[in-house]
Parts: C-alpha cells; sequence; structure tokens
C-alpha cells in the first residue's frame, strides 16, 4: 500500500511540476517526395496546432507538458498520431514522413458543400483525381483538362465538329453545355469558353479535379444540370523552384511546360508557360480534309499566395490563353496560308483565333469569423472563320460569392450571396432582335444575376448525416429561378456509406454552345420561338464500401442516377438545309447505373475499373402529333474504363495502362452523295458500333532533378470507319461548300496510333 501511495505521489508531482513550464515540438513534415507545406500537427482533442511553412517546418509550442497526443495531417496522406512525454523545458525533434492514402478517403475536397471536408465524411459523392494520378496514364506537357476526365467512369469528351474538333466535357451521357466547370471554386468556362476554353488549361497547373455527378444548381447556380468539374490548382509552396517539361510525337507536335515557384517576401508563387504547336496535314479518311487539327496554343499563367499576420487565405491567380486552330484542305493549311485564305469561298478551312484573360481568386477577411469572398473576372474573344461565314464574339463575365459559414452544435450552415456580371454579343442571329417595323438589329446579352443561397448539414449522429440547402437567382428575361436541394449519408457500418442526393438544376441556354453546327456547316439557323430556361430534378444513390484482402486494399463503389428535364432545347437535323431550335414540349431522361471498383495491393499494383451502363432519352411530338421517345444523340448507352500501373520501385519506373471502351450510341441523321451530288435514299448508320482505345506510358526516374517518360497512344490504331464530314465531295461545289456540306459526324477518334517521348526536370531547392 505505502509503495503504491508514493508512485501516485510521484507522479502528482510530476504532472502539478510539468503544468508549470511549457514546452516546444519542432521538425520537419515530409512525404515520399519531400517536404509537405501546409501539413498540420496538433494536439488530438484540442485547438493548440499549428501549419508547416513552405519547406514543412513546424514549431508548437505546448503549454500542458506530460503526456502528449499529437496528430499529423496533410491532403492525400494517412494522418500518423505520436504519443510520448513531454518534460517542461523541453525542445524535441520530430520528424515525420507521411505516407501516401492510395483510396483518398483521407482527401479534402471543397467542392460538395463549398468548404474543406474529408472525402469520408461529405454527405455529397465527389470523386477525385489526383495531379500524380493525372501524370501517371498521360504525358503532363501535352494533355489538358479534357484529356484527364477521360480517366473517370460516365464522363466523357465530346467533339462538336469533324474538322476544327473543337470539344466539351459530358457527364452521364448529358451534353457540353451542362457541366458546370469551376477553377478553384468560381464558375470559368460557362457559354462561349465551354468550346473553346477548356483546353487552354493545362495538366501542369492541376493540384486535383473534384466531380460532383447530378445536379448542383443549389451551390453552383445555371450549367450545373449534369454535374460539376472543380479544378483545385496547385499550391506554389509545393513546387519546385523550376520545372522544364517538353515532349514531342510522332505527328510532329511539340508541347512544353516552363515554370518558376520563388519565394518574395511573405507571399509564395509560380509562373509559367505551356505550349502546344502542329503543323502537319495527314489525311487518312481521304475526304480531303486533315484528320488532325492545326495549332499553335500558349497559356501564360501565375498564382500567388500571400501570406497574412492574422493567418487569413489570401490567393490570386491570373491565366491568359491564346489559340491560333486551323484545319481544312490541303491548300489551305500549306505554308500557313489560312492566314491570307480566311473568309475564302473557294478554299474550305476554319480558321479560330481565341484569346482569354482569367483573374481569380480567395480572399478570407479579417476580424470576421469564417467569412470569404470569391471572385474571378474573364474577359474571352473570338474570331473564327467557317469558309466564307465569319463568326465574331466576346464574352465578359465578373463573378462575386460571399460566403459565411458557422458551426452550431450538430449543425454546420452554410450561406452565400452571388453576383453575376455577364455580357456576350456576337455577330449571329443569337444576338439579333426584331425591330417594330419588321427589322432586325443587334442587340448584345447584357446581364445582371444576382443570387443567394443557405445550406444545412446536421449531423445527427456519426451513422447519420442530413443536409438540405436551396438557392434563388433573379434574371431578367426569365425572373426568379429557385433550386432547392436535399442530401443525405448513412454509415451503416465503419467502412460503408450510402449517399443519397435529390434536387433540382437549370440552365440558361447560349445558342452557340448548345451546337457547333450553329456556324460550321452550311445549314440554315431556324429559332422558332424564345428559348425558355431548361429545368431538371434528380434522384441518385451511392453506395461506397472499403474492404481489406490480406495486405491489400480496396473499393467498390456503386451509383444509381435518375434525371427528368423539361423545357429541354434540342436541335433538330430533320431537315437537311436547317437547324431548328426550340423547347421541347415533352421530356428527356437520362438514366443508369456506374459502378468502379478500385484495387490497391500490398506490392506496387493497382487497379481501376469502372463501369457505366445508361439511358439518355427524349420524348416529343412527332409529324402525327404523337409522343415519340428516341436516343439523345453521342450519348454511349455503356462505358467502360481501366487503368492500371505498376511501380519497380528499385528502377525507379512506372508503368501505366488505361483503356477506354465506348458502346453503341445514337448518331445524327446524315446522307452521302452519289456520283451526281445528290444525297443517297439511306442515311449512315444511325447507331455506331462499340470501339476501345488503349494507351500505355512509362516513365522512369534518372535522378533526383530528371525523368524520362514516353508511351502510345491508340495502340490498335482505331479510327472510326467514317469521315466526320458529309457532302464533302460534291460535284457541284468545292469541297466544304456544297449546301449539303456537315460537320457532325465525329464520335470517334479519326487519327489513329501516336507515339510520344518527353523528358522533365525539376530543380528542387530553397526559395
Amino acid at each position: 500500500m505505502k509503495g503504491n501511495f508514493l508512485v501516485v505521489l510521484f507522479f502528482l508531482i510530476v504532472r502539478f511540476g510539468f503544468c508549470q513550464e511549457g514546452a516546444v515540438v519542432h521538425g520537419i513534415i515530409s512525404g515520399p517526395d519531400g517536404p509537405l507545406p501546409g501539413a498540420t500537427i496538433r494536439m488530438e482533442g484540442t485547438d493548440t496546432g499549428v501549419a508547416a511553412d513552405p519547406e514543412g517546418a513546424f514549431s508548437l509550442e505546448i503549454k500542458e507538458t506530460g503526456v502528449v497526443n499529437l496528430e499529423i495531417r496533410s491532403t492525400g496522406y494517412v494522418p500518423l498520431k505520436k504519443k510520448f512525454i513531454l518534460l517542461p523545458g523541453e525542445k524535441r525533434e520530430l520528424n515525420v514522413v507521411l505516407e501516401e492514402h492510395s483510396l483518398g478517403l483521407e482527401e479534402v475536397v471543397v467542392t460538395g458543400n463549398m468548404k474543406p471536408t474529408f472525402i469520408k465524411d461529405s454527405p455529397v459523392k465527389v470523386e477525385v483525381i489526383s495531379s500524380r494520378y493525372l501524370n501517371t496514364f498521360m504525358p503532363a506537357a501535352a494533355s489538358s483538362v479534357v484529356d484527364a476526365v477521360k480517366l473517370l467512369n460516365g464522363v466523357q469528351e465530346v467533339v462538336a465538329c469533324g474538322v476544327c474538333f473543337t470539344n466539351s466535357i459530358s457527364i452521364n451521357g448529358l451534353p457540353g453545355p451542362y457541366t458546370a466547370v469551376l477553377m478553384d471554386g468560381t464558375p470559368m468556362y460557362g457559354n462561349l469558353a465551354s468550346v473553346y476554353g477548356l483546353n487552354g488549361v493545362p495538366n501542369m497547373i492541376i493540384d486535383r479535379l473534384e466531380v460532383i455527378k447530378g445536379p448542383a444548381s443549389t451551390l453552383y447556380g445555371s450549367e450545373a444540370m449534369a454535374g460539376v468539374i472543380n479544378i483545385i490548382t496547385k499550391d506554389p509552396a509545393k513546387q519546385p523552384l523550376l520545372s522544364v517539361d517538353v515532349m514531342g510525337t510522332s505527328l510532329g507536335e511539340m508541347f512544353g511546360n516552363v515554370a518558376m515557384a520563388p519565394k518574395i517576401g511573405k507571399s509564395a508563387g509560380f509562373f509559367g508557360l505551356n505550349y502546344g504547336i502542329l503543323n502537319n496535314f495527314e489525311d487518312r479518311n481521304r475526304d480531303g480534309f486533315s484528320d488532325l487539327v492545326n495549332m499553335d496554343r500558349y497559356s501564360f499563367f501565375s498564382k500567388w499566395d500571400i501570406y497574412r499576420e492574422s493567418g487569413r487565405k489570401f490567393s490570386v491567380m491570373a491565366k491568359y490563353y491564346y489559340e491560333d486552330r486551323r484545319n481544312g484542305v490541303e491548300e489551305y493549311l500549306r505554308d500557313r496560308n489560312y492566314r491570307k485564305l480566311r473568309g475564302s469561298n473557294a478554299l474550305y478551312g476554319e480558321s479560330i483565333y481565341t484569346k482569354r484573360a482569367e483573374l481569380f481568386g480567395t480572399y478570407e477577411f479579417k476580424g470576421a469569423e469564417n467569412l470569404k469572398i470569391d471572385f474571378s473576372m474573364s474577359r474571352h474573344l473570338q474570331d473564327s472563320y467557317y469558309g466564307e461565314d465569319h463568326y465574331k464574339a466576346e464574352q465578359n463575365i465578373g463573378f462575386a460569392n460571399l460566403i459565411w459559414d458557422k458551426t452550431l452544435q450538430e449543425h454546420s450552415l452554410l450561406l452565400g450571396i452571388t453576383s453575376r456580371l455577364q455580357y456576350y454579343d456576337d455577330n449571329t442571329v443569337a444576338t439579333q432582335s426584331r425591330t417594330p417595323d419588321g427589322g432586325e438589329v443587334n442587340k448584345a446579352d447584357n446581364q445582371f444575376i444576382p443570387g443567394i443561397f443557405v445550406q444545412d448539414e446536421w449531423k445527427i449522429s456519426d451513422q447519420l448525416t442530413l443536409m438540405g440547402g436551396m438557392r434563388l437567382d433573379n434574371y431578367e428575361a426569365h425572373g426568379p429561378i429557385f433550386s432547392p436541394r436535399f442530401n443525405f449519408k448513412v454509415k451503416p457500418g465503419k467502412w460503408t456509406n450510402v449517399r443519397g442526393n435529390f434536387g433540382t438544376g437549370f440552365r440558361i441556354v447560349n445558342l452557340f454552345t448548345e451546337d457547333h453546327a450553329f456556324v460550321s456547316g452550311q445549314r440554315a439557323v431556324e429559332i422558332v420561338e424564345e428559348l425558355k430556361p431548361e429545368r431538371s430534378y434528380n434522384g441518385a444513390l451511392n453506395i461506397n464500401h472499403v474492404y481489406t484482402a490480406g495486405n491489400s486494399q480496396g473499393t467498390i463503389d456503386i451509383d444509381a442516377y435518375y434525371t427528368f428535364f423539361t423545357n429541354k432545347i434540342i436541335p433538330d437535323y430533320a431537315d437537311p438545309a436547317k437547324i431548328v431550335y426550340a423547347n421541347t414540349s415533352g421530356n428527356a431522361i437520362s438514366k443508369g447505373i456506374g459502378l468502379n471498383f478500385v484495387q490497391e495491393f500490398a506490392f506496387p499494383l493497382s487497379i481501376n475499373l469502372g463501369m457505366n451502363v445508361q439511358r439518355t432519352s427524349r420524348t416529343e411530338e412527332n409529324e402525327n402529333g404523337e409522343m415519340e421517345t428516341s436516343a439523345v444523340e453521342f450519348a454511349p448507352e455503356w462505358s467502360g474504363v481501366l487503368t492500371a500501373s505498376y511501380n519497380f520501385k528499385k528502377a525507379d519506373f512506372t508503368i501505366a495502362y488505361s483503356g477506354r471502351l465506348t458502346g453503341t450510341m445514337a448518331l445524327p441523321e446524315v446522307y452521302d452523295l452519289d456520283a451526281s451530288g445528290e444525297p443517297l435514299a439511306d442515311p449512315r448508320p444511325l447507331v455506331s458500333l462499340p470501339f476501345s482505345i488503349h494507351n500505355l506510358q512509362l516513365a522512369k526516374k534518372i535522378s533526383a532533378d530528371w525523368s524520362l517518360y514516353g508511351g502510345v497512344q491508340n495502340i490498335f490504331d482505331f479510327i472510326q470507319p467514317f469521315t466526320p464530314l458529309t457532302g464533302y465531295n460534291d460535284p457541284a461545289a468545292p469541297a466544304g461548300f456544297s449546301k449539303f456540306f456537315d460537320t457532325a459526324y465525329a464520335y470517334a477518334p479519326i487519327h489513329g496510333r501516336e507515339i510520344y517521348l518527353g523528358v522533365k526536370w525539376d530543380l528542387q531547392g530553397k526559395r
């Protein structure tokens, strides 16, 4: 008894003494590739903590010594806990190396509810593609956000034109303009930019992509009917001092990235250049037009994080994008003749000049709890010729999102006020207005769109979270538009989550982005009524389960979704000489099931397999006044994605395979011409055959700074069996100028196998 009493007395004395004098824990937090700026270290269960500086170093003052429990975290890494006894006045050095979290459960996402949330805790299903994953399967120097989404199940690139190959991003079979693309949480790429701006977002600036499938208009407004892709840009403090990445391809393309990341005073930033150049003519399908779009593309960008004494965030980024894109017959392209022939009525070509400037950022207010503003400004100028037809457009957008969030016991509230100034003008019928005397006058679309939204995330228990929200936007032409949503997350087991999403979406039409055939080809455009906003009503269910098998782990993810559309705007191609635009009197439906399987083995092999089965249809009145249902064009009935990578650690060599399967899809009704130049009696196939594209990339780390990579895209040299063009061989008109000329039959690659080789140099060092 006496001995036990002395032991207890000793610990009480030690505990009392330890509380009188503090201590310091300091060190460096690193990952496999070096320091982790911004990593956090805190005392478990308290608010005492600090964040690592740009070199990964930290110093944490601890007032109450004795037994200390520390938790170290960084986005994308497995949290680490350290428990030890800390003596009064001690200065303990603690250097830790965090392991990457292979399944991403500890990654922080912001897109689902506009504030940082761990993936495993988010009531909204958010898929993440990291920059490491992107660079494993595709060349960073040449790839853009459009290429990146090809690795996602249920997401695909849609090519709008078989000559200039402009593209957009489709989610769950819905057209590209239905997808909202954000940059660091702010809308940047709607309307005109959704056709011509996305290729100017290089992988070089992407830290990760956060993707939500299904309507998200409650938080992000118009254009979020199919889903949201949020491009999270890289943290300047985590970038090499100097980075150079150059590559070339067997088709004569040249790509490159050059970036610097200095630290100046109380700020860290990076700036750089991404470029792509191709000036080559190739015509495998013998339609007289090049299978490769020629281009000179330059993207300049800079991002800066300014460190403030208050610790509040202030980040700003600017980007300027210029592209000279062209294609056509050989004489139009040879020796850059397009510069003299723009607007020719004898030699057909499409020449597109794009200039786009962007500024956006985030500012957290000092002295105001959890109050911040996200802001963006963009100016987009388009100067294009499609044959002899001139398309000139200007779009200016200013956006501000004032957001306040507050946690009240089990409730996490989010309030926001949005303001959007939008100016759009072009030289087409899209901005023409009739005068009282029956004439026509140009009238630019100039709008101020205010909006408010509110959201409440209610964590009832560790097993159940509910989230509800609503948004109200006001449009001068359409009045107020209300968009509610409801989400839930149920946790029936430690490693299983069930999420549900129910909500509405809306979209204000911009005619040019509805269909690229609006200005390409020789069809006349007819707008039969004032186009009303499209509306959607969505329900989705997600089941996610994490499992272990021996020393390996993996996830199984199942999605089921159903979206019902009203006022849907569908272009009618029934008349070969016209495109008729109107709100459908019926409805449209997108429904499907997606399955995704990820396996991380104990040895360095990882596999990701996804399959998506969907039906995207529209129901409208036919010529007999009866309601008729048909498939929406370019929406595959099924698709699949497979990626696999293996890392030979001793040799520091990685081999990565990616493949994409595309099932049957409805195609537009187009007619080839006979020898006399008249359309054949029967159209081309109205349904495509399934096809697959396979790619392989090899990467070798030569030294700490140098790496070499190369690969093959479209290994089996697949091209679609038909040229994407019709009416190109009309004997009564020069190629491209026939009244039957159309560019809309593009659904698969028309250029085949491509080999590439690149080298990358990263100069690490103190900034």
